[in-house]
């Protein structure tokens, strides 16, 4: 499984293979990426857009640890999510 995320102003693709379609893959991808970006992570991660799908359900838990806003698109609104 690939987590996509692409960046809106640069257009920096980021793509992270992750074990498997779960929110524990996905927080664990984004703890790693966390800790590579360390003390610019809330510079370069100000918001998170993604779709409402169970693998995004935890994904809110990055608010509590960070200074990332995270947004879900509108359901069957996938242009919500622009680049990706």
């Amino acid at each position: 499984v690939l987590l996509t995320l692409c960046e809106r102003k640069t257009r920096q693709f980021f793509m992270i293979k992750i074990e498997d379609k779960t929110s524990a893959s996905v927080m664990k991808a984004f703890d790693k990426l966390r800790e590579y970006y360390g003390s610019k992570w809330n510079k370069i991660f100000k918001s998170i857009t993604t779709d409402n799908g169970s693998e995004f359900a935890d994904l809110s838990d990055l608010e509590q640890v960070s200074k990332t806003l995270v947004y879900y698109a509108h359901p069957y609104t996938s242009c919500d999510k622009g680049s990706v």
